[in-house]
C-alpha cells in the first residue's frame, strides 16, 4: 500500500481548490489570485484570497488559511479523516482501508469519540421518551401539539427523574468517565460524584449543519431552574457558531431563512411546512451565527418574539445581519407572542401572508427609534430628523443611502433636501460613525515583532521567487528561523526545492493542528512591499542579512556555554562578515 502522505497527495492533487472553494464562496479574479468575501468571519470588502498556483487559500483579515483539506474541514466542521474521504469520494480516489497514519487518526479519534458519545446520548433519550418513564415529555410534546413524526424527525427526547442514568447507560456501553464529562453530559461534584447534567428535562439535540449531534438543549418539566439549560462549550459545541435547525434548513430551496429564538419556534415552523427556519443557541444572536447563515443564504427574515426583549434581540440581529450585507426582513407575530402561538391559532396561510408582508429591517429599526420622540413636538421632531440623518450613515454604499433617505424622507414628510443636508453634517463632522463590530472575527494584522516579519518576507519572497533558493540557502539555514512552525516550513521548502518543485499544499498537510495550518499559510501569503524603485538585489541581500543577524544575536544570548556553542559562534560570526560584504544580483 502507498504511505500515508502519497494517499493524501493524490487525493488532494485531484481536488482543485478553486473549484472547491468555488462552490461555496463566490470568487473574482485579481491578478495570479482569486478573491471573494470570507466565509470565516465578517466582511464587506473580499479579503479571502485563493491563489491556483500554490492550491491554497488565505484571509488578510482573519488570516485564517491552509489547502483544500483545511477548507473542507473550517467549512464544513469535519474531521480530517472526514474531509480526506469526502474529498477522496468527490475525486473518485478509492482509498486503502488502512489509509490513515497513527497520527491522523490520534488527531481526529478525541473529536470523533466525542460525536460518537453525543449520538448514544441521542438515541438514549429518544427511547426514554417512549418508555413508560417517559409519560411526562410525551405529554408536554402533545400539548405543544407535535405529530410523532416530528418528534422522530427532530429526535427529541426525554431525561428521567434520575440523576445518574445516562451515565450508567454510558458507561454500559463502554464510555469512560472522562469522555462522557468532556461531552458535556455529566458534570462531578464530591456529593453526588459523577451525574447527569440534564434529568427531568425534555431534550433537543442540536446538530451541526452536517446532521451529527454536538449537545443538547433540555426545557424542565414542572418547576425547576433554569429553565432552558444547553451543554456547555465542548470541543464540538460552540453555541455562538452553530444555529438549531441549520441541518434541516440548508437543504431546502428557499432564498432566505427564517430566524427565531427558540427550539419549538423552529420545531412548530418546519412541522407547519417552513422548513428554512433556524434558531440561535440560548444566545443573543453572534457574528460567527452571521457568517454560518451566509454560507447559504444573503436574505434573513426575522421571526423574533413581539415582547420588548424580542425587540431588541432583533434589533442587535439586524445590525449583526447588515454588516455583512444581508437582506433583513422582520415578520410581524402580533398579536402573538412568537411564531409557534401565531401559527397554532392563526394557521399557516395567515404566516405566509405575514412573511410577503414582512417589514424591511432598516424601516424596522426606525419604527422603534420613532418611539422614543414626539414628532409632533417641533423640538422633538428636530431631534428625531438628526437621529435619523445618523442612522443613515449606516449605509457605506452611496447610492443604497440615497434610496432610503429618500424612502425616510417621504415616510416622515421631512424635505428630503433638509433631510440630506443633516446627513451629509453628520458625516463631515463625524459626529455619528458606525461602530465598528468588536465580534466580526477580525484580527489586528499579523504579529508586528520585526523579527518574525523579516522572517515571513523571505519565506514569502523564496516560495513566489524559487530562483533565489540557492543564494538564501547559501547564508540561512532552518535554525535561523526562531519560531518552529517557520522553522519546519522552510526544512521542507528546502527539500522540496532541492528536488527541483515547491508544493505549498503539501507542505500544509504536514500540519495536524489547523491553527498550526493557518500560520503556515500566512507565510506563502504575506504581501511584500518594496519600492517600484528599490534595488531588488539590495533589497534581498538587506532582508537575508536582518534574518541572519537576528538568529545570531539569539544564539549569543543563550546561557549555554560548551565546545559546540563556541564553534558556532565562530561560524554564525564569520558567516555574517561574508554576508555583510556579499552582493546580492537578481
Amino acid at each position: 500500500m502507498a504511505d500515508f502522505n502519497s494517499v493524501i497527495e493524490e487525493v488532494r492533487s485531484r481536488n482543485d481548490i478553486l473549484d472547491v472553494i468555488g462552490g461555496y464562496v463566490h470568487l473574482q479574479k485579481k491578478g495570479s489570485a482569486y478573491f471573494g468575501l470570507c466565509p470565516f468571519h465578517n466582511e464587506k470588502t473580499p479579503s479571502f484570497s485563493v491563489t491556483p498556483s500554490k492550491q491554497m487559500y488565505y484571509c488578510f483579515g482573519c488570516q485564517k488559511g491552509g489547502n483544500v483539506f483545511t477548507f473542507m474541514q473550517e467549512y464544513e466542521n469535519m474531521t480530517f479523516r472526514e474531509a480526506l474521504q469526502a474529498l477522496a469520494d468527490r475525486a473518485g480516489v478509492e482509498l486503502p482501508e488502512n489509509a490513515y497514519s497513527a497520527e491522523s487518526k490520534s488527531r481526529d479519534d478525541v473529536r470523533r469519540k466525542l460525536l460518537e458519545v453525543n449520538r448514544a446520548a441521542a438515541i438514549y433519550y429518544a427511547y426514554q421518551l417512549k418508555s413508560p418513564q417517559g409519560i411526562n415529555g410525551r405529554d408536554y410534546f402533545r400539548q405543544r401539539q407535535l405529530s410523532d413524526e416530528t418528534i422522530l424527525r427532530f429526535g427529541l427526547g426525554y431525561a428521567g427523574v434520575t440523576r445518574d442514568g445516562l451515565v450508567r447507560h454510558l458507561r454500559s456501553k463502554g464510555y469512560d468517565d472522562r469522555l462522557i464529562t468532556d461531552a458535556g453530559l455529566a458534570n462531578f461534584d464530591e456529593r453526588d460524584g459523577l451525574h447527569d447534567r440534564f434529568w427531568n428535562r425534555v431534550m433537543y439535540p442540536i446538530q451541526d449543519g452536517g446532521g451529527r449531534v454536538i449537545g443538547f438543549g433540555g426545557r424542565v418539566l414542572g418547576e425547576g431552574e433554569p429553565k432552558y439549560l444547553n451543554t456547555r462549550e465542548t470541543l464540538v459545541f460552540d453555541k455562538g457558531r452553530n444555529l438549531y435547525g441549520l441541518n434541516l434548513a440548508r437543504s431546502t430551496r428557499k432564498d432566505y431563512f427564517i430566524l427565531c429564538e427558540g427550539y419549538m419556534d423552529v420545531i412548530a415552523m418546519h412541522q407547519a411546512g417552513f422548513g428554512n427556519a433556524v434558531a440561535g443557541l440560548g444566545t443573543a444572536f453572534t457574528s460567527g451565527q452571521a457568517t454560518l447563515v451566509h454560507r447559504y443564504v444573503r436574505k434573513v427574515l426575522l421571526a423574533y418574539d413581539s415582547d420588548g426583549a424580542g425587540t431588541g434581540a432583533a434589533l442587535k440581529a439586524i445590525s449583526i445581519l447588515r454588516d455583512m450585507d444581508m437582506t433583513v426582513r422582520v415578520i410581524n407575530m402580533l398579536p402573538y407572542k412568537d411564531p409557534d402561538e401565531f401559527i397554532k391559532n392563526l394557521g399557516r396561510e395567515e404566516f405566509e401572508k405575514r412573511i410577503e408582508d414582512a417589514e424591511d429591517g432598516f424601516f424596522f429599526e426606525i419604527r422603534m427609534m420613532e418611539r422614543d420622540y414626539d414628532i409632533k413636538d417641533p423640538g422633538s421632531r428636530s431631534d428625531f430628523t438628526h437621529a435619523l440623518a445618523g442612522r443613515l450613515l449606516v449605509f457605506e454604499d452611496e447610492v443604497r443611502r440615497e434610496n432610503y433617505l429618500t424612502a425616510m424622507a417621504e415616510r416622515y414628510s421631512i424635505p428630503r433636501e433638509q433631510l440630506a443636508n443633516a446627513v451629509r453634517k453628520k458625516a463631515e463632522t463625524g459626529e455619528y460613525r458606525p461602530r465598528e463590530n468588536p465580534r466580526s472575527g477580525m484580527r489586528n494584522g499579523s504579529n508586528d515583532d520585526p523579527v518574525l516579519r523579516n522572517q515571513r518576507n523571505l519565506i514569502t519572497w523564496l516560495a513566489d521567487e524559487p530562483a533565489i533558493f540557492d543564494t538564501v540557502r547559501k547564508y540561512v539555514e532552518p535554525d535561523d528561523f526562531s519560531d518552529p512552525i517557520y522553522r519546519e516550513v522552510v526544512t521542507q521548502m528546502y527539500k522540496d526545492m532541492e528536488g527541483g518543485r515547491l508544493n505549498p499544499a503539501a507542505i500544509i498537510s504536514t500540519f495536524t493542528d489547523q491553527e498550526d495550518q493557518s500560520k503556515a499559510a500566512s507565510l506563502f501569503n504575506t504581501v511584500l512591499v518594496i519600492d517600484d524603485d528599490a534595488d531588488m538585489g539590495m533589497a534581498l541581500h538587506d532582508l537575508i542579512y536582518m534574518v541572519k543577524k537576528a538568529a545570531v544575536e539569539d544564539r549569543n544570548n543563550s546561557d549555554v556555554i560548551d565546545e559546540e556553542s563556541i564553534r558556532r559562534n565562530i561560524n554564525d560570526k564569520r558567516a555574517l562578515e561574508e554576508l555583510r560584504r556579499a552582493t546580492i544580483k537578481i
